[in-house]
């Protein structure tokens, strides 16, 4: 059995039941979980590999529910750099026809090398184009060489233009093959097991790219195997017409009536779920991925997430498809979090009942850490205590941008400086990023690797 001892660290925030904040503490690691936290003085013990954690803060790993990994090839392209939902989409989907297995791999290696860099060390991946042989097996190998927790989840769009959908003909796929291939991916790869560094979730892509029978059917299967659903809902006014216009209904009645409210369930955005929405999500537990970079960049609107919070409705974050946020930084997109909801308030009618209270640090890291976890449905993920995985990020405190911060809290520092990336993260025990460094991969070729691929499809 391996150990890892992370000594003497100058904070542990471990977002705990308790919340507990702890001063000069250790964690030690044996093999893939946490077996003990306490204080600096009481854990002097030996380990395989220590980390000095001197001078730095110890968070629990950051969780990521949503993201469109594949379209780190296409930031900041620019036929698409100012548009809203609908026209982005349709100016991308004929680039995304030319993805192949090599670009998947890739480009899935090269956001998850972001992420980790950012103290994230779990992420859910919505692929749901499969042009030229890509599979999602392609991303679950590239998280496995990586070192990072996946929750990979087969996503999919089987109505096109021709039958009065969003995305052309060209890309779309038969719903029969979409059952049948997703059924394999969970035969294959998902562990229900505690500590499962791979996951399989059900996600047709949303209202607008597939059919009613293929909602109810995904939603038939994932229940039946006892796995996750996942797609987008509600997130821009278009979204609202469409779903009024098409089903005569809004999308939150549109989850209700197919099957998709419940614990087992999240959705993406959901900018435009109004209070009715709210509470339908709250009854039947159902979660949102609160995506605020990507709402901002394409002008989609403010996400009520704290009447989503007060209501009981699980919320994490997620950073979103690179290509509508353009980045993968966890810390950062908490902090946008931070941001956005004390301004939201600010735009109502009314004014602003909660003022920057409406938003604090350790409320934002909590939607990064213990409420990403819940939307996902791990127990074993999201918070520092014994038995859970030993999935850790640190941060230095002694860096430049935490000057004048971290000396009065180390914890709100992390999001009211500017986002520094992790010193240290370690996924299940083992360390992927090391002072600061990529340890499982070289990022220098996967960089140019990445670039010349994103030209390629760029180009046709």
């Amino acid at each position: 059995m391996s150990t890892l001892l992370i000594r003497n660290a100058e904070c542990v925030s471990t977002f705990d039941d308790a919340r507990r904040e702890l001063r000069q503490a250790s964690i030690l690691v044996r093999d893939h979980v946490i077996e003990a936290i306490g204080p600096a003085d009481e854990l002097q013990l030996e380990a395989d590999e220590v980390i000095d954690a001197r001078g730095h803060l110890v968070m629990p790993g950051l969780v990521n529910t949503h993201h469109h990994m594949y379209q780190s090839l296409t930031r900041a392209i620019r036929p698409v750099q100012d548009a809203e939902l609908f026209s982005w989409l349709r100016g991308l989907y004929p680039i995304w026809a030319g993805l192949t297995p090599e670009m998947v791999r890739v480009s899935t290696q090269l956001a998850m090398a972001e992420l980790l860099l950012s103290g994230c060390t779990t992420s859910s991946d919505h692929l749901y184009i499969y042009p030229n042989g890509v599979r999602l097996d392609d991303s679950i190998e590239a998280a496995r060489e990586i070192g990072m927790r996946f929750v990979a989840s087969r996503g999919s769009m089987s109505v096109g233009q021709s039958q009065g959908g969003l995305p052309p003909d060209s890309v779309v796929e038969r719903e029969d093959f979409i059952l049948a291939d997703t059924q394999r991916l969970i035969e294959t790869f998902h562990d229900a097991s505690h500590g499962a560094m791979v996951n399989v979730a059900v996600a047709p892509c949303s209202p607008f790219s597939v059919s009613r029978d293929l909602m109810r059917e995904s939603a038939a299967l994932a229940r039946s195997f006892g796995v996750r659903l996942h797609t987008h809902l509600a997130e821009n006014d278009h979204d609202i017409v469409y779903s009024r216009e098409k089903f005569g209904c809004t999308p939150a009645e549109y989850a209700q009536d197919l099957g998709w409210l419940g614990h087992d369930v999240w959705h993406a955005h959901c900018v435009k779920l109004d209070a009715a929405g709210i509470a339908l999500f709250a009854d039947s537990r159902t979660g949102v991925a609160h995506c605020p970079c990507s709402n901002m960049r394409l002008a989609s609107g403010i996400a009520p997430i704290r009447r989503m919070l007060d209501a009981g409705v699980p919320v994490g974050l997620g950073v979103d498809g690179s290509a509508s946020n353009d980045g993968a930084h966890m810390v950062g997109e908490a902090r946008q979090a931070l941001l956005l909801a004390r301004v939201g308030r600010s735009l109502e009618p009314f004014g602003c009942d909660h003022g920057p209270a409406e938003m604090t640090a350790r409320d934002a890291l909590a939607l990064a850490t213990r409420g990403g976890a819940e939307v996902l449905g791990r127990k074993d993920i999201g918070h520092l205590a014994v038995g859970m995985c030993a999935d850790l990020a640190l941060f230095d405190l002694r860096a430049l941008a935490f000057a004048g911060g971290a000396v009065h809290d180390p914890v709100a520092s992390l999001l009211l400086c500017a986002s520094p990336q992790a010193a240290w993260t370690v996924v299940n025990g083992r360390v992927v990023v090391r002072e600061g460094q990529l340890a499982t991969v070289d990022a220098g070729p996967l960089v140019e690797r990445h670039n010349r691929l994103a030209l390629q499809l760029a180009n046709g």
